[in-house]
């Protein structure tokens, strides 16, 4: 794999040589990745797996006219191949009046904030064998459990590197690891199954496969033999694992494309109340380790926190150069890109701000209600807001979580869900999308 300023070089090269071909801006990704992957079954090694990528990706425009190609193949003659066929594509595009690079004088200047999150570290095959061997042997280990579908362990390093005709270039490089286990508890066609999985950053920073396995196995057997739940309005509460899917709804609604092609159902909510007072939505690309942290966004923007929500209020939309142009604001440096395409908006370290409520007391209250540990199917309407998703998960009578129940589906409209939510004060940092336990009032149930 190439070093970060290699990687750089390479893109701000491709760039050069589109300009010399004939094109009037140019802007080019380089992205690479080598990754190890152990998986075991049954206490036996089930594969190993080694993958390594580099891919390159070229855009080039040609007055309001814009074409995108990518290759793996980064010989000489394919790399001027590559520009040669841009170019021609570009000019013989269609027109777009808002398609272009970003704003000059709105580029990243100067050094990169320092992100830390390569800890250039390499771990051998055996390792990782024994981490996940580790994994599912505590989960297996937890009474109850009856199968296992594995445990497994990962590494990872990636380096990605983004140029422009009009001054921009950098590069930098992040690695990853993992460790997971998933088991089945029951029998024949009472048979439930759960997981746990932990990603970091640094190596250090990993849970213990112990730890990760036997919350697997607990999670399972908490769910055996699942009872029915009987229809009707009630609050639902969501575990943080999967109450995050909510600001997932959100953000859709709020991105640049969502807003220009009027598909959202936040359209006109910009500075209005969207959820309860006290509720903050917001984004940090520059968290120390942070599974989604970057120093510069998808077109060479500088990144920043930011606040989408505050105090239950809706802020800002996310926007990339086009969308922004198109609606006459400025790029708000969330663009992202892979190596072909257009940029389009993406969050870093999303999160909801923690609650001023322990997760115990949010459940207290409630005579009848759901507490969430799974949704299943994607009955979202983007368009209108209507929310409607199978979910398993776990009874709550006379403010006490009671046994497991599956087999029912959650619904209502995201405006209404997201007036009624209440954040609890338990927000951890374990995912790229993070909130606390949420409870919201009055959604529909509909058992089996």
């Amino acid at each position: 794999m190439l070093t970060t300023d290699q990687a750089r070089d390479r893109a701000a090269d491709i760039v050069t040589r589109a300009k010399a071909a004939g094109a009037d801006a140019a802007d080019a990704v380089y992205a690479a990745d080598t990754a190890l992957d152990v998986s075991v079954r049954l206490g036996a090694l089930e594969d190993v797996g080694r993958s390594e990528s580099a891919e390159l990706g070229l855009r080039v425009f040609v007055g309001s006219r814009s074409a995108s190609v990518s290759t793996s193949d980064l010989s000489a003659d394919a790399l001027t191949a590559l520009v040669d066929r841009a170019v021609a594509m570009a000019r013989e595009a269609p027109e777009d009046a808002w398609a272009g690079l970003a704003p000059a004088d709105r580029l990243m200047r100067g050094n990169a904030p320092q992100l830390d999150l390569d800890d250039g570290g390499e771990v051998a095959p055996a390792d990782l064998k024994t981490a996940a061997l580790a994994a599912e042997d505590a989960a297996r280990a937890v009474s109850g459990v009856t199968n296992s579908e594995g445990g497994g362990a990962s590494a990872s390093r990636s380096i990605w590197a983004l140029a422009t005709s009009h001054g921009f270039a950098a590069s930098y490089a992040a690695t990853g690891y993992g460790i997971s286990a998933s088991v089945l508890a029951g029998e024949g066609g009472a048979m439930v199954r759960d997981y746990a999985h932990h990603g970091a950053r640094h190596r250090t920073g990993l849970e213990d496969a112990t730890t990760v396995g036997t919350r697997a196995g607990e999670r399972t057997v908490a769910r055996a033999n699942p009872a029915t739940v009987k229809s009707g309005a009630m609050p639902v509460v969501f575990d943080p694992r999967v109450g995050s899917s909510m600001l997932g709804h959100l953000i859709g609604a709020i991105s640049g494309q969502a807003i220009t092609r009027k598909t959202s159902f936040l359209l006109d909510s910009l500075g209005t109340r969207i959820f309860a007072e006290g509720v903050t939505v917001a984004d940090d690309p520059h968290r120390p380790h942070g599974l989604r942290s970057r120093p510069f966004d998808g077109e060479g923007l500088p990144v920043s926190p930011t606040e989408f929500v505050s105090n239950g209020m809706l802020e800002t939309w996310l926007l990339d150069s086009a969308s922004a142009r198109q609606l006459g604001l400025e790029p708000t440096g969330h663009a992202a890109r892979g190596v072909g395409g257009n940029p389009g908006v993406a969050t870093s370290n999303l999160f909801m701000a923690a609650g001023k409520i322990p997760p115990e007391t949010l459940i207290a209250d409630v005579a009848h209600g759901i507490y969430v540990t799974e949704l299943i199917g994607m009955g979202v309407n983007g368009v209108t807001g209507d929310y409607s998703r199978g979910a398993a998960g776990f009874l709550i009578e006379d403010g006490e979580i009671a046994g497991p129940v599956a087999e029912f589906t959650i619904a209502g409209n995201l405006k209404d869900m997201f007036l009624n939510l209440t954040p609890a004060n338990d927000l951890e940092f374990r995912y790229g999308s993070n909130v606390p336990t949420l409870r919201i009032d009055g959604m529909t149930v509909a058992g089996a």
